[in-house]
Formats: structure tokens, sequence, C-alpha cells
């Protein structure tokens, strides 16, 4: 696939028709620009896999013609696969202050740090890159320094929005600049692609500055020990939540590693200056329960995170009970709802009390609803609007309001090439697109064999199967068949499959058996049979040959 010449096209290869894994191209001529690099997560749809990530490949492949990636913000679903699939792009990575902050404790995570060019832009500045002149255009969002994007190319501007709201006191930061979107609208703008989470929610997203006046009071009426959980990069919120644990006497001890890390980069880059220094989680038991609040990675039930630690009592340094309170100061993601469930189920079993948003003023979100939505149409006027960062009713709900706003606008799947100019807009080509999961520090098609043969393992077991052949052929001793998440071990099920089993090998061909390769599939085949006629189920079956 390559471009016709002076042709510009958008192709997104993660965040469209999904939530997360946000990674967009933009092609002038043959030259290709990324904007973010984020990551997924599987939850109960893929339980084999915890974090993914878009395949790189169709860029990849074309990384000399690649002139930057260029960051919006450093939430995980736009920053968080960059740590991951630099390695395939080889280019310089474009960021703010904060974000590039965030971005180098990640790749020190992965032994990358001083690997990756990481070019630190200003918010608000102008830039290029190849033919993509570039404009940051300040954005609230519910992390620092958010930026939209305004690339300017020969063939017109585009707007991508990254992640935005309008917020008249979002407390960190300046609120979204309407004059500037109202300036860019004035010279014309070709095409927006446009954040699309909150698309079905009518009215507005709420400020910043609510939250802040409803969580003191609310933490200043409760006993016990108070935990709030919050996404970790709301930094507004947290100095929120610290301030309304001053006003009710208590000190904030921080607990989980990701909220440790964006506290880090937050009072490096000059944020949360007001705040106390936190207590160390380590020392959070020293404080009388009356007078702690604890700030709690895992408001998305992370199996691993400190949330869910504290609400199974597996967590080392920190124990929630009786009399005791949890605020969810954060949203539901859509596809963590059981996992949260799971960690709210747990803690009220311990006898916890719990808070959210949907009882409570503690959180709001950090997109644009309807109205927002409506408002950044009348300023910036696009002739074209391409919905992004949604599943797919968030897409179609974005679309029609763009229409009805008197834009036109296209409906994409990962994947797909849209021709933006020269003529008007089509989808001209399709890239092959995918996921990856990261796995122990390494990155494994989501649809190879390790992966499959995971998912097959979790849910329908596995059976190994030993057995010991002479070089004649003959088998010695008594095979052994395993089947854990299948048979207990002292299953008698276990002897009758591995008689069966003993009884197929031996009665196999002599030839047969002298051969590694054939006799060792000749027996996954035996052991497959005794199953079949012993399970319901298709369990993943490997057998150990040993020649003695």
């Amino acid at each position: 696939m390559e471009a016709a010449k002076g042709d510009l096209a958008f192709l997104p290869l993660g965040g469209t028709g999904e939530i997360g894994m946000n990674f967009n191209l933009y092609r002038c001529g043959s030259k290709w620009l990324a904007v973010d690099c984020g990551i997924g997560f599987g939850g109960v749809e893929l339980p084999e896999a915890e974090i993914l990530v878009p395949d790189p490949a169709f860029i990849a492949e074309r990384r000399e013609r690649l002139v930057g990636l260029v960051i919006t913000h450093a939430h995980e679903d736009h920053i968080g696969g960059v740590a991951w699939l630099w390695p395939y792009l080889r280019c310089a990575v474009y960021a703010t202050p904060f974000a590039a902050a965030v971005l180098r404790r990640k790749l020190a995570e992965v032994g990358r740090l001083n690997e990756v060019p990481i070019r630190v832009v200003p918010p608000g500045a102008v830039f290029e890159l190849g033919p993509f002149s570039m404009r940051f255009l300040r954005v609230a969002h519910s992390i620092p320094e958010a930026q939209a994007l305004a690339i300017s190319t020969p063939h017109g501007t585009i707007l991508h929005t990254g992640d935005w709201k309008l917020d008249p006191d979002p407390l960190i930061g300046p609120p979204t600049s309407e004059a500037e979107f109202a300036e860019l609208g004035e010279r014309g703008v070709l095409a927006m692609v446009c954040d699309s989470t909150n698309a079905m929610v009518e009215g507005h997203s709420g400020s910043e500055a609510e939250v802040r006046r409803s969580l003191g009071p609310l933490i200043r009426g409760l006993r016990g020990r108070v935990a709030v959980t919050c996404f970790a990069s709301n930094i507004a919120r947290i100095e929120s939540i610290a301030r309304a644990a001053e006003s009710a006497g208590r000190s904030v001890a921080i607990v989980g590693r990701s909220l440790r890390n964006l506290e880090e980069a937050a009072r490096e880059c000059g944020y949360l200056r007001g705040v106390p220094a936190f207590v160390p989680e380590d020392a959070a038991g020293s404080v009388p329960d009356d007078h702690l609040l604890l700030l709690v990675g895992g408001s998305q039930g992370e199996p691993r995170s400190a949330l869910t630690r504290i609400a199974l009592d597996s967590h080392p340094n920190i124990a929630l009970g009786e009399g005791d309170t949890v605020v969810f100061s954060s949203r539901v993601i859509p596809g963590n709802e059981r996992a949260i469930r799971a960690v709210q189920d747990n803690l009220i079993r311990r006898g916890v009390r719990l808070m959210t948003d949907e009882d409570h003023l503690v959180h709001v979100s950090g997109h644009p609803a309807r109205d927002e939505l409506r408002r950044l149409y009348r300023l910036v006027r696009p002739h074209y609007v391409v919905p992004t960062h949604g599943e797919w009713r968030h897409l179609a709900a974005n679309a029609a309001l763009a229409q009805e706003m008197g834009a036109v606008s296209f409906l994409l799947e990962d994947g797909d090439v849209l021709s933006l100019a020269p003529g008007r807009p089509e989808v001209v080509d399709t890239a092959p697109v995918g996921r990856l999961a990261v796995d122990s520090g390494r990155l494994v098609p989501l649809s190879g064999g390790v992966m499959s043969a995971r998912r097959r393992m979790l849910f329908n077991g596995m059976v190994l199967a030993s057995v010991a052949v002479d070089g004649a052929g003959r088998v010695r001793g008594r095979p052994r068949v395993s089947a854990p998440g299948l048979f207990m071990p002292d299953d008698p099920e276990n002897d009758r499959i591995a008689e069966e089993f003993t009884d197929a090998v031996e009665s196999l061909p002599m030839p047969l058996r002298r051969e590694d390769d054939a006799l060792r599939e000749a027996a996954r085949a035996a052991l497959r049979r005794a199953l079949g006629r012993r399970l319901q189920k298709r369990p993943l079956v490997d057998v150990h040959l040993l020649r003695v």
C-alpha cells in the first residue's frame, strides 16, 4: 500500500471501535506521523492477557518514513504502549514535560530509558515534522498538560482532539482555550478526529472544582480508616483528596506503585506544590485510624492492584474492615464492571462501607458530554468528522451529533485508510491490524500459539503424559498422566486414563515406536482418544517422551 502523490490520509491502528490502545497514523505524501501509542486491558473477555498493545507491523515496515510519534497526554491508553512498541518504530517521541516525565519512568522499568529519544515540547507550542506543521492546543482533561493537536498540511488542517472537556475550573492547568479553537475554525478545518467516549451522555461532564467542594465535607463526616481510590493520573483529584484529608485532620498515605510513580512525575514538573509529602505505605500503621486517609491505586479492579489485594486481605501493609470506608472517586471503564464489582463485594464482605459516584459527588468525567461536543463543533466548524476513542455505540452517537451540527461524518474501524484529500474523503484501503499481549516482558500475538494454548488451558484444562521408551521401542515402567484443573491427583480417573494410554502406546507398531517424532504424535493421539471417552472437553494435550 503506497500513497498516491500528494495524498493526505488517516489510519487508526488502535482506539477506534474500542476503549484503549489509541494508536493513530497520518500520511502526507510518502511521510507518516504517529499520534499516541497506548495500551488496553484484556478484562473478562480475554482473561489470558492482562495488558494489550496494538500490532505495529504496518508502520514498522515503513518506519524509515515515520517522522515522529506525538503524545497528546500521559494516560495509559495514549502513552502506555511506547515502552513496548518503540523498538518497532525507532523514531523520536514528542511530549509535554509531564508526559515526558511519566514516559521516562515507564521506559526505565523496561530498561529502555537511554534508547528512546524524547523531545520535550511545551504546552501550546508550534513544531514541524516533515510535511506536518503542528500546534499543541491546551485542553482541560483529567490529567495535566493534555493537548489537542492541530496538524497543518498542504491539503488543509486536521484537528486531532485527543481527550478533552470544557471545564471552567479544572484546578490544575488552564481551561480549554475556546478562543484558540474559534481562531482555528476561522482559518478553516478540513477534518476533526474527535474523542467519542461520552457522546451518548446528554448535558455537561461537570467540573473538577465541584468534586473538590464535595470531598471536604464528605471526608470530615467519616470515622475509622478512609481509603479513596481514583485514577492515578488525575493529579487535580489527588490534590483535592489531600486537601479534604487535611481539612478532616487526616494524614495521607499513598498505596500502589502507579500512584507513587505519577506523584513523583507531578512533583518533578511543579505540581502538588501545596501538598505535604505523603506518609510512606509501610508507615501507615503508625497513624491512628481516625487520622488516616489512604490514597489507593486500583480503581478499575486490576487483579494485582493495591485495592484488589486489600479487598482480599492479602496486602502486606494495609488492612480494612468494620467501620472503615472506601470512596471510589472514579468512573467504571467499560469492560471493567465485573472486576470492580468483585472488589466491592469483597470489601463489603469485610464490613467496609462504600461510596461511589452513583450516590455521592466524588467524580466527574474527563471527556466531553454532548453539550460540550456541540460547543466545540460550533467553534471549529470542520468539514468532516471522524469519531475515535470509543466503542461502536459511542462512535455512532458522535457521528450523528456531528451530522446535526453540519459536518459530514465517517465511521471507521481500526485498519481503515481514509483518504482525506485530494477530493472527497473515502476509505481507499485497509491495513492489517491486530493486538499483542504484553507477557512477562515480551510481546506475544493474541491470536498466536502461546495465547491460544493458554486460552484453551484456561477453559478446558491440560493433560500431560510422561512415557519412557527404550531404544528398541519397548515401554519401560508405567506411563504417568496428570490433569491439573480436570482431576485431583488421587482421582481414580487418572489411573483409568493412564491404563488406556499405556495399552494404546504398547499396541503401536514397533517401527513407529523407534522414531521419536512419530511416537510422540501417535502418543498424543492415543491420549486424546482416551480422554474423549471420559470427558466432554477437549483439553490441551502434550506427551513427554523419555528415551532410556
